[in-house]
């Protein structure tokens, strides 16, 4: 019997649309660069339901001729190359010939295009089935409409994210393009409503549209050539950082791209100037020779390989670092403004930081290192030994294309694995459904094949939910039976039962019983509030305007005021009244530091470090002398659980035995 089928072309053909299109951004994305690549100067964007029902984008570039239109929805049909030498020069945004077909394959597409000195034409095309070639009215361009993406691909479409996650999405990648081609001039719209809009002034102009005037003034404007590679762009000063790489942009030779070498050397650039969960501001312009670089990587062309990465690598590194240290050659990459950044003696040159502002345009201090030609090679040796340590891979061109030198640098490093495994799973006490198991010394030691627990593991009191997870239940001490003996260092309760002794820490305790106390009104929504003397403010980005929009309901469930305060900003007037001493600005930067790995974060695990320190505040404090009936209010509250810990982890109660007491003084071996 066969068992290889043929697929059909209509199979093959949305197995291939789901590599290009996955989401509706992905859709965006297509559609934009079809229109830049045209030569279009005013493009504008619409969405609806997070692009899920509607996507249209209207340019004015040079359109489609009537006989090419119906062409246009073939796979691998397209005006960009025709050879595979061209393949070594790509200079243009698409080239493969796939986003339309794909798109086609998965939707429902109308297109209207008009040449100049002819009439406008459009054509329907509707599950890869093109339609005839009738009349329309449109002026100059193109106009292209997606509806319904992924109709007829159900097995993909119930993997998109909710509505506001896919336009968040979305609107990212249009904030990309509007930097990225700032001489064009963008409108977009969300369901109706102009949500950005650029007017093709420039990039000092785009900048300012996307993130607002002010983030000028906290930028270097460069613009630098080394080793053939041009380095144009912003870059944040020694102070500006961010909560998240939202904010990070870089385009090579005009594409959009994530890419780790060239994003690990801007890092390491600002690494002296950084501290923990900070992340550089840049919008940069690489450009290198087209021979040096493949974008043929995949479909989506997010990313690219270099020929040689270090030398890519160095480069960067170099021209970032120069500017942000103040070597002289930074008066050479900054653009000015009229204005030559003052040098300073080697003397002086530790004071990194000292920054100059002239109008919108600050400076770092220059650093002249004498007898070291102003400070090349020191600089130099620097940047070799970051290549060594950061070594990316190197690519190598041959007849089949770009392949791997060597990967030998790139091997990890294997770790050997806890021995004991905690995962989460439903409490079986109340008879409800495992979702996982738990595992010692690689066994598992629950069934989830049938719904059982070992009886020895489920039915003794030797475990309990802690957090959502199972763990190991301590005896608990019996509070009558215990007898209070005096404390140590006015710090630790000595309690004695049976032929035990019980060490516990008063800090330790309260803070733990003040944890759980607010957890709990946490959890009900049972937390009064504090109105703020000066609300404040902060603000966001698109992104994250999207993303906190989305956390409003929790935030004021939590006690927080909070609502939008115009266009990319929000302002808190009230806190929790339990959590009045928090610092609110870290903790809103703690939140938006996660968006990029963390969309589905809760923001009730964020609180718990919140609430930790509040409760280790208002605890009593190590050296503190509690008085008889605090001691024993304190111990009733503590319900005699010595397997308590404080919100920190540490323990609150520790045992002696009489045992290891008589050890101790060698009355038995």
């Amino acid at each position: 019997m066969r068992k290889i089928n043929i697929l059909t072309k209509k199979v093959y053909n949305r197995i291939a649309a789901g590599e290009v299109i996955d989401r509706p951004y992905s859709a965006v994305k297509e559609l934009i660069e079809n229109s830049l690549d045209a030569g279009a100067t005013e493009i504008s964007v619409y969405i609806e339901k997070g692009g899920k029902q509607l996507i249209k984008v209207v340019d004015n570039g040079t359109g489609i001729e009537r006989d090419d239109m119906r062409a246009a929805f073939l796979p691998h049909a397209t005006s960009k190359i025709s050879t595979a030498e061209d393949l070594d020069k790509i200079t243009t945004l698409g080239f493969r010939g796939e986003a339309l077909a794909s798109i086609s394959v998965i939707s429902q597409v109308e297109l209207i295009s008009v040449t100049a000195g002819n009439g406008a034409h459009k054509v329907f095309c509707e599950d890869g089935k093109v339609g005839e070639i009738l009349p329309a009215a449109l002026e100059k361009g193109t106009e292209i409409t997606v509806r319904n993406l992924f109709y007829n691909t159900p097995a993909r479409a119930k993997f998109l994210k909710a509505d506001k996650k896919e336009e968040a999405d979305v609107t990212n990648f249009v904030t990309r393009y509007i930097l990225g081609n700032p001489q064009i001039s963008f409108k977009y719209y969300t369901d109706g409503k102009l949500c950005l809009q650029s007017y093709g002034g420039g990039l000092d102009e785009a900048l300012a549209q996307v993130y607002g005037a002010k983030t000028l003034s906290e930028c270097f404007k460069i613009d630098a050539e080394k080793d053939g590679v041009r380095i144009s762009g912003f870059i944040g000063n020694q102070n500006f950082f961010k909560a998240n790489k939202t904010y990070q942009s870089l385009f090579l030779n005009g594409r959009y791209i994530v890419n780790n070498t060239i994003s690990t050397a801007i890092s390491q650039a600002y690494a002296s100037y950084t501290m923990k969960r900070q992340f550089p501001f840049y919008v940069l312009f690489v450009n290198v020779p087209a021979d040096i670089v493949d974008v043929n990587v995949h479909p989506s062309k997010a990313d690219v390989r270099f020929i040689d990465n270090k030398f890519i690598f160095g480069v960067v590194y170099s021209v970032i670092s120069s500017v942000l240290d103040g070597t002289a050659r930074a008066a050479e990459f900054v653009v000015g403004g009229g204005r030559v950044p003052e040098i300073i003696s080697s003397a002086e040159k530790e004071n990194k930081n000292a920054v100059y502002g002239n109008g919108n345009q600050n400076y770092a201090k220059l650093n002249l290192q004498s007898g070291e030609n102003d400070g090349k090679n020191t600089k130099e040796a620097e940047i070799e030994k970051l290549i060594e340590k950061y070594k990316p891979e190197r690519a190598i061109k041959t007849e089949e294309g770009f392949v791997e030198a060597d990967k030998s640098h790139n091997t990890t490093a294997v770790t050997e694995q806890p021995a004991y495994s905690k995962h989460k799973f439903f409490n079986p006490a109340q008879d409800l459904p495992l979702d996982n198991f738990i595992s010692v010394n690689g066994k598992t030691v629950m069934s989830v094949s049938d719904g059982t627990v070992p009886p020895d593991f489920a039915k003794s009191a030797a475990y309990e939910i802690e957090d959502g997870y199972f763990s190991a239940k301590q005896q608990k001490i019996e509070f009558e039976s215990c007898k209070f003996k005096g404390n140590l260092f006015n710090t630790y309760l000595i309690y004695e039962y049976g032929d035990s002794a019980y060490l516990v820490d008063q800090h330790a305790a309260h803070e733990r019983l003040i944890y759980d106390e607010l957890r709990k009104k946490l959890a009900a929504r049972e937390i009064a509030r504090q109105i703020l003397l000066v609300p404040y403010i902060f603000e966001t980005n698109q992104s994250e305007t999207s993303f906190i929009e989305s956390k409003i309901p929790i935030l004021r469930g939590m006690g927080f005021g909070i609502s939008s305060f115009g266009a990319g900003a929000f302002r808190i007037d009230e806190v929790p009244v339990d959590l009045q001493d928090m610092d609110t600005a870290k903790f809103f930067a703690e939140i938006l530091e996660r968006i990029d790995d963390f969309k589905e974060i809760k923001l009730e695990d964020v609180f718990k470090d919140k609430i930790a320190m509040t409760a280790c505040k208002h605890a009593v404090k190590g050296g503190m002398r509690l008085t008889e009936a605090e001691v024993e209010a304190l111990f009733k509250m503590i319900d005699g659980d010595a397997g308590l810990k404080c919100p920190h982890g540490r323990p609150v109660c520790v045992k002696l035995s009489k045992r290891d007491i008589e050890k101790m003084f060698k009355r038995i071996v």
